[in-house]
């Protein structure tokens, strides 16, 4: 029995899912895979930094997909694409132009492997984290929909349905590096600990 908190549309059977990293996405396979629906993960997140921390998120997510038996794709480290994409917004605050852009940034690489796949729906594990703003994931799915042409953004929002305690329940199992920040270096500058890139 589906749970009311997740809206299904009719004829969703398999899903791209932007994952943003392993301990975010976990819950949500889980739950697709009890409802017969397909996730192929899409790990496409250039606005991680250090190199280091990509990759140890990156085979953080490659590993439960593998574990799970589920397809997972490598979008690749872009960051200098990335940080073009943001330039000028690098002192915006937390949930703001900065983050809205990286979300349709990101969102619109994952339409667009969807349909490259022939997925009708792609959706993203942004939206499972209370950090991130609900309003902004969605605007970004629905331009990167309409951008790309062909596909579908499922506008989910993760945090519901007990699966934000069950992340925290598949966090401890698998014993997943559980990161402190989002990623981007830009984040860190209010607390006075920007990266720096070298």
């Amino acid at each position: 029995m589906k749970s009311p908190a997740i809206v299904v549309s009719d004829g969703l059977r398999e899903v791209l899912l932007h994952a943003c990293c392993a301990p975010c996405s976990s819950a949500i396979v889980e739950w697709l895979l009890a409802h017969d629906i397909k996730p192929v993960i899409f790990y496409y997140n250039p606005n991680i930094f250090p190199l280091e921390e990509y990759n140890i998120r990156k085979e953080e997510s490659k590993r439960h997909a593998e574990h799970l038996g589920i397809t997972w794709i490598d979008g690749d480290y872009a960051h200098e694409d990335w940080l073009q994409g943001v330039c000028g917004l690098e002192r915006e605050p937390e949930r703001g132009r900065r983050c809205e852009r990286c979300f349709t940034l990101r969102l619109t690489k994952a339409a667009l492997k969807a349909r490259e796949l022939g997925l009708q729906f792609f959706a993203t594990t942004l939206a499972s984290s209370r950090w991130k703003s609900l309003e902004q994931i969605e605007r970004a799915g629905r331009q990167a929909e309409v951008q790309i042409g062909g596909v579908t953004f499922w506008a989910q929002n993760w945090r519901k349905g007990g699966l934000q305690e069950r992340r925290n329940q598949l966090l401890r199992e698998f014993r997943f590096y559980n990161q402190q920040y989002c990623g981007c270096e830009f984040s860190c500058i209010k607390e006075g600990t920007q990266l720096v890139h070298q």
